[in-house]
């Protein structure tokens, strides 16, 4: 009995409230916004993909100075430059150092290379020299472009000073000419190829270096069949 009367009395508890509720929405409208927002909303649009742009190529004129309107387009094409000569790099003798033309290079034939060699050696042994001296057969890389001498290992270990220094180059006619030695490296570098140039070196001339003494060498050169230098000594 008592169970029954609590539920009745917990039912006209939420009744009451209930309608409390439904007086406050209708006061407020708040039915009647809820349909009308309901009844406006649409779904969501998607984006439609854009075109892709396309691209035209076309040929404009460009605009010039008032000045070369009426004068032709200038032409361009490619040359090639002597950096030596725009840098004013000259060789001993005074003329600008054409041995950068690679395409001017000679090559000594075997043979011819052999004869020097063999010219080299004979005079070698009628010098009959005191001095510490070996035999260098020109190539390429000596003569033109890189101008980097090496030596004999075993030569300047034995016989050169063990750190870089100044050597001085004395031709058969007397003159002298500076060079550096690389110690490291077992080379002439800087100088030499100012001596090379100077007195015309090619591919397959033989020099012999006779040490007179601790930093100056003498130098004979022994040229190649067909050398431009001996043909004008020579004539």
């Amino acid at each position: 009995m008592v169970a029954k009367m609590v539920a009745s009395s917990y039912e006209d508890s939420r009744r009451k409230r209930m309608e409390e509720n439904r007086k406050r929405m209708e006061a407020l409208n708040l039915t009647q916004l809820s349909q009308s927002l309901h009844k406006s909303s649409s779904p969501i649009s998607k984006p439609s993909p854009s075109k892709s742009r396309t691209v035209k190529k076309e040929l404009v004129a460009v605009r010039r100075s008032g000045r070369v309107a009426n004068q032709p387009a200038p032409v361009y094409k490619e040359v090639l430059i002597d950096c030596d000569m725009m840098s004013g790099n000259r060789s001993s003798r005074g003329g600008y150092n054409m041995y950068r033309d690679y395409s001017k290079r000679v090559y000594a034939s075997d043979e011819a290379r052999a004869e020097a060699l063999n010219k080299a050696e004979k005079l070698q042994s009628e010098l009959n020299s005191p001095h510490p001296i070996f035999i260098k057969t020109m190539l390429q890389s000596h003569v033109t472009g890189g101008f980097w001498l090496g030596l004999p290992v075993h030569f300047c270990k034995q016989n050169l000073p063990k750190q870089d220094e100044v050597m001085t180059l004395v031709d058969e006619d007397g003159d002298e000419s500076s060079t550096t030695f690389l110690a490291y490296k077992t080379g002439l570098s800087a100088g030499w190829r100012g001596f090379a140039i100077a007195h015309k070196l090619a591919d397959g001339d033989a020099l012999i270096f006779e040490l007179v003494n601790r930093t100056t060498f003498k130098v004979y050169i022994i040229r190649v069949n067909g050398s431009p230098s001996e043909d004008e000594e020579l004539e």
